[in-house]
């Protein structure tokens, strides 16, 4: 079908970094199939990818009323409407990705940033004590999770955090002891 001739140019373009070409094929791919999600999200990620994130809300939207039971897609706009600064809406979306796929580490992360954001650092912890469960080598979560647990006031838990990024990061580690130490209490050089 001519759809994924349009799609397969597309996507070689894409790759050379001919994007505006790419997106006119990406259009035309669905000009003759208006359901062929795969072009949808692929323009959806073009878009995300310049930086155009309304464009790219738009197109993930479209892929998740199309696709609702694609965990992926909605993980992909959550972290879109994450960049637009939309937690509340991040939020719906990361939740509906794990829902769908409860291993979705990245979208617990997203949550758990969200969350923060919006100063809710309870909810937050729950959320990325979930990443750092399911991905436990990966340091943002943990970090993001010592510095929740350090604003609920929950010196304990962020004193654990340290010790278990220390097994692995000392960098993430060093940046966490220093932004959750007083600065009165931090030694001067």
């Amino acid at each position: 079908m001519i759809k994924w001739l349009y799609f397969i140019q597309a996507r070689i373009l894409q790759m050379f970094s001919k994007y505006d070409r790419a997106i006119e094929l990406f259009n035309m791919a669905i000009k003759e199939d208006p359901d062929f999600v795969l072009a949808i999200n692929c323009l959806a990620h073009l878009y995300a990818s310049q930086k155009q994130l309304p464009l790219a809300e738009q197109f993930f939207k479209e892929a998740v009323r199309m696709a609702p039971n694609d965990a992926v897609t909605y993980f992909n706009l959550g972290y879109v409407l994450e960049a637009e600064r939309k937690f509340e809406e991040a939020i719906t979306n990361f939740q509906s990705a794990v829902e769908r796929s409860p291993k979705n580490d990245r979208a617990w992360y997203g949550m758990g940033l969200c969350h923060a954001e919006l100063g809710r650092h309870k909810e937050a912890a729950e959320s990325l004590l979930k990443a750092a469960q399911i991905q436990p080598l990966s340091p943002y979560p943990l970090y993001h999770l010592g510095m929740a647990y350090y604003t609920l006031g929950d010196r304990k838990k962020v004193d654990e955090v340290i010790a278990q990024l220390k097994g692995f990061d000392p960098k993430v580690t060093r940046k966490l002891i220093e932004d959750t130490t007083p600065p009165q209490a931090q030694e001067v050089h």
